[in-house]
């Protein structure tokens, strides 16, 4: 069995997740093609399979690094290359996204292979470690299948018309989570993995920031002063929630295959970045009032799910028990029923997402201080 140094994250990660920033602002931008009101239907299902895709691709690479990258000469040209067809797929990323979807589908199939082609390489490398090897070749057929779906979505959609992206999507996020089971997968670098994925939440963080930028613009007035206020604590919020969950809840020395834990941040980033697009929307009077409601309350809660599902991966005196759960299943339905009674008030509406951001933060906050507090609970 070869032997694993102690895992760090190299620069050329943190160059290559900057590569993954360009595109999340591609991939909000999609969302700004209007129709009726609201965002064209079809710009919107590009949207959700777009992020969900490059996510994913993220999430293969950064997989595949923290079990067997060595920061050598072959992972310095899997990423460079990677990087480059991720331009492919981030000017593919755009409103008339059927005129560029070839190049997008080719560019992320070959990402696929070539991760998959270190797996193989890999694979050769760790024949004496059956765990190893098994999760090498897994990851590799299911990359192989999952690029194999994407290049035939080219000739169906010439055929029928009809957008098959989000099979191979579907198709590699079911197939990896098969995979999850400690008993039959290989360990990963826990500390290494948990930091790549709070790495990809702060520079996608970055990009909420960018997009409450507008809020500060023009002339200081009373109506821009408080939707400026309320609009960076929202995004302070979210933060400091996931910070108290990554710096004093999570088990970074867990023994894990990690996956699930990837999966989980698949969906809180592609949260995240709705929850960006929402709060550019709330101050665009071209979108409708009830469509705008939604898409905020459902990225909202879509977050705060996903922070609450990373406690599966909490140390053992912070594990989740109905004690914590009552009041924030509570909370979140008030904020849900309120939301949507003031729709038609931006400013009660912005003032209400405030308050329950900071309520779903002091809950997190007092349980990350206060140790055990479930342990009596059957």
């Amino acid at each position: 069995m070869l032997e694993k140094d102690e895992k760090i994250v190299e620069y050329l990660e943190l160059i290559y997740d900057l590569i993954f920033v360009y595109i999340i602002g591609r991939n909000n931008s999609l969302l700004h093609n209007l129709e009726g009101g609201f965002v064209n239907s079809t710009s919107f299902l590009a949207y959700i399979l777009c992020s969900l895709a490059v996510i994913q691709i993220w999430t293969f690479s950064t997989y595949y690094i923290n079990m067997f990258g060595r920061n050598g000469i072959r992972d310095h040209l899997a990423l460079f290359l990677n990087m480059y067809l991720l331009y492919y797929i981030g000017d593919g990323t755009r409103i008339h996204w059927d005129s560029f979807q070839y190049r997008y589908y080719i560019a992320w199939a070959l990402i696929l292979i070539n991760i998959g082609i270190q797996y193989v390489i890999e694979g050769r490398n760790h024949r004496s470690d059956t765990g190893e090897h098994r999760t090498c070749l897994r990851m590799s057929l299911v990359l192989f299948a999952e690029s194999a779906l994407v290049l035939v979505c080219i000739p169906l959609y010439f055929m029928t018309g009809i957008f098959f992206a989000g099979v191979p999507v579907i198709f590699g996020i079911y197939f990896t989570s098969l995979s999850s089971d400690e008993s039959k997968a290989c360990l990963v670098d826990f500390p290494h993995l948990t930091e790549r994925a709070m790495l990809y939440v702060v520079f996608t963080f970055g990009e909420m920031i960018i997009a409450i930028a507008p809020y500060f613009e023009g002339k200081i007035s009373r109506s821009s002063l408080y939707f400026s206020i309320m609009s960076f604590l929202i995004v302070a919020g979210l933060f400091l929630s996931y910070e108290i969950l990554y710096n004093r809840i999570i088990d970074r020395n867990k023994k894990s295959t990690g996956l699930q834990y990837m999966l989980i941040h698949i969906f809180l980033i592609f949260g995240m970045n709705t929850i960006t697009t929402s709060l550019e929307f709330m101050r665009n009077e071209a979108v409708d009032l009830l469509p705008k409601t939604i898409m905020l309350v459902v990225s909202f809660l879509l977050y705060f799910i996903c922070l609450f599902l990373l406690q599966l991966y909490a140390r053992k005196e912070f594990r989740i028990c109905r004690r914590i759960m009552v009041p924030v299943v509570l909370i979140s339905s008030a904020f849900l029923i309120l939301m949507f009674l003031f729709r038609t008030n931006m400013r009660i509406n912005i003032l209400v997402s405030v308050l329950y951001v900071y309520a779903v933060f002091f809950f997190i906050y007092r349980f990350s201080r206060n140790r055990g507090p479930c342990a009596t609970e059957a």
